[in-house]
């Protein structure tokens, strides 16, 4: 069992890590937060989930032992595989997350591409307890997206950037940083802010 990978980023992707250990690169499967997190280091250490199938070896990564808890919470929710827990961690932070569970907030999670009402129901209902029992800190920041009003104003603005053909996950990644930095922002303002960041 492959507890961590620590060594030279070789190469990186959004999707794809490649970690130089002792010779040996390992292609490591991450998020977007893992992501944003490595891009400009020289040297990571990466938390490994390892998927053994009869068709496949494969090596997920993570840049917190946090992120690695719920990527394993929810692979335990009937008809969520590795890529779809990938998917959900990729458009929310382990904190929103959290708070999107722990609130009950599926109109947030049926946001994550490849998530229906059904499924984020299910992950709701499934991980509830579990969220609680594990300790993982579900009061992210001040300005937590947990709060209606901003929940209502980050919604609108995802959509509407999906709309007009931006992809969901950066979309939202970058609609939530501009709410942690002035949460207060009306929904017009996001969107034209979200649109000269992506």
């Amino acid at each position: 069992m492959i507890e961590y990978v620590k060594g030279e980023l070789t190469e990186i992707t959004p999707a794809l890590a490649v970690v130089e250990c002792h010779g040996v690169g390992y292609a490591v499967n991450i998020s977007l937060n893992t992501y944003s997190t490595i891009q400009n280091k020289k040297e990571v250490k990466l938390y490994i989930y390892e998927a053994i199938r009869e068709d496949a070896y494969v090596l997920y990564g993570f840049v917190t032992k946090q992120e690695r808890e719920l990527f394993l919470l929810l692979i335990t929710v009937s008809g969520i595989g590795g890529n779809t827990a990938r998917m959900i961690l990729s458009a929310l932070t382990p904190s929103e997350l959290c708070n999107v569970i722990s609130t009950g907030n599926d109109k947030l999670l049926k946001t994550v591409k490849g998530i229906g009402l059904k499924t984020a129901q299910r992950i709701i209902v499934d991980l509830k307890d579990k969220i609680a029992a594990t300790g993982i800190d579900s009061a992210a920041t001040v300005s937590s997206i947990a709060t209606t009003v901003n929940a209502e104003i980050y919604e609108e603005a995802v959509a509407a950037l999906t709309m007009l053909g931006f992809a969901q996950a950066p979309s939202q990644k970058v609609v939530s940083a501009i709410m942690q930095e002035a949460p207060d922002t009306p929904v017009e303002k996001v969107i034209k802010l979200a649109l000269k960041r992506l």
